[in-house]
């Protein structure tokens, strides 16, 4: 398969994807259109520096021949179905609820959090807080396992260590 193909094929995908199968439909928004020569402009510049220092190079026989600052202009039509997929996804995530606002460093309770509001638990759980994070609480240790007096772990019958800050989200 040439690059030609390839490139047009992950085109054809991209827009498959956005139109009907994830129906973001970013495609018929005037903002997409608006927006990518931003994202053009700064793909031709990496494009430039890789292929014109031959970093990347590319069989003449599988390309067009056209270049635009030094790399074939199929390199033009794989970093739009790059970008489109992308958006898509993202703006498909989005809608489903998906983080809608970014927390950094907070993954794991974020995710938690999200899960007991889809599941209607409203009200905050044993050892936790407002935000849905862990607290520690009295016997217990940053791990959120609960430590005996001996400093033993606590275990269940089957030998296995209880963690007992997960026990809100069974």
């Amino acid at each position: 398969m040439s690059y030609t193909v390839a490139a047009l094929l992950g085109v054809a995908g991209a827009v498959l994807v956005d139109l009907f199968a994830l129906r973001t439909r970013l495609l018929l928004r005037p903002v997409f259109w608006a927006t990518y020569p931003i994202i053009v402009f700064f793909q031709l510049i990496s494009n430039g520096i890789l292929t014109g220092r031959d970093i990347v190079r590319y069989d003449p026989d599988a390309i067009l021949g056209p270049r635009l600052a030094y790399a074939p202009v199929e390199d033009l039509l794989f970093g739009f179905a790059l970008v489109l997929l992308t958006l898509a996804v993202w703006v498909r995530l989005g809608r489903a609820g998906i983080q809608r606002t970014p927390a950094a460093g907070q993954g794991a309770a974020l995710l938690r959090l999200l899960d007991r509001r889809r599941s209607g638990l409203h009200r905050e759980s044993p050892g936790t807080d407002r935000s849905g994070l862990h607290r520690e609480s009295p016997g217990t240790d940053r791990s959120g396992l609960h430590r005996e007096s001996s400093g033993t772990d606590r275990r269940d019958s089957g030998g296995r260590q209880r963690r007992d800050r997960d026990r809100h989200l069974r």
